[in-house]
């Protein structure tokens, strides 16, 4: 089978179960990491996948192969994290793209701006904040008075979603060697005090313009196409039109991460957002052609 990217043979699962039975006294996060370094399983920047291959190891759990150590705090079942206030300025903004201008865009990256990050997200997005596993960025926005003004977040893409890879046009196996390629834009924030014509698409905008640079300085590789799921009883996705992403469909009420088809989810609009022009080709080559060549953007 193939979990979170990574094929998952018998002899695997036994060598897990060998070394369960034979650390009783070591936690999940231990195990985790083991294998990492056994199976030399890393990143692109060298870093173990160590929030990839826990996950791995509850699907398996989940599907009876393996008994995990007992949990020695509270767990990250649904990922959801307790948020403590942070103050901020609620203050009715609204006027001209202009008057705000110049329009800041920060990297999400220290402890102080995070947890500004996350108080926004938890409290005025109707998804929330859940705590990111795998690669991700963080970006927020702020006035030339640094008032916040929104927030976004990109994290991995959905495993599947036909509409996406018929677009792309390429096979499962390719697929599953090059997704890390493509990022989800998991949550776009705009702050509900913020009434400002054009700025969600001019900070969409801004944004697909730098993240796969700084996409590569923080894991040494690029990005060739940015996706999201608009859910459309809630959103008509206009910032996304207005800002050249691409519809290419719907998804069939399951889970971006659902291969199994029994998470039952509402109905979202596909956008993407190509990064270059040859990104076909580049989302396209073969297991291990990606390493030395990277498809020069021609925008």
């Amino acid at each position: 089978m193939t979990l979170q990217g990574r094929e998952i043979t018998k002899d695997n699962i036994e060598l897990v179960q060998r070394l369960i039975e034979a650390n009783p006294s070591q936690n999940r996060t231990w195990l985790s990491k083991e294998l990492c370094l056994l199976w030399d399983w890393r990143a692109a920047n060298g870093q173990i996948k160590d929030m990839a291959c826990r996950t791995l190891l509850l699907k398996l759990e989940q599907r009876g192969y393996i008994i995990l150590p007992s949990r020695r705090s509270p767990g990250r079942g649904s990922r959801k994290v307790s948020i403590p206030y942070v103050p901020h300025n609620t203050a009715s903004i609204a006027c001209a793209l202009s008057d705000l201008e110049p329009v800041h865009i920060q990297l999400v990256e220290d402890t102080e701006p995070l947890r500004l990050f996350q108080c926004l997200l938890s409290a005025y997005h109707y998804l929330g904040f859940s705590s990111t596993v795998g690669e991700n960025m963080k970006y927020m926005v702020f006035d030339r008075e640094h008032n916040p003004l929104a927030c976004l977040l990109f994290g991995s893409a959905a495993w599947k979603c036909a509409p996406r890879d018929d677009f792309i046009g390429w096979n499962a196996e390719i697929r599953k060697s090059n997704l890390k390629f493509l990022t989800n834009n998991m949550r776009f924030l705009i702050l509900p005090w913020v009434r400002v014509p054009h700025l969600a698409s001019h900070i969409l905008g801004r944004v697909a313009r730098r993240i796969s640079s700084e996409w590569i300085e923080k894991y040494g590789h690029p990005l060739y196409l940015l996706e999201t799921f608009v859910e459309r009883q809630r959103f008509r996705g206009i910032c996304y039109q207005a800002a050249n992403w691409i519809y290419v469909g719907q998804t069939k009420g399951r889970s971006r991460n659902d291969r199994y088809a029994t998470l039952k989810v509402p109905v979202k609009d596909i956008y993407l957002y190509p990064l270059t022009k040859r990104f076909r080709e580049a989302l396209s080559q073969q297991v291990g052609e990606q390493k030395g060549r990277q498809v020069e953007d021609d925008k």
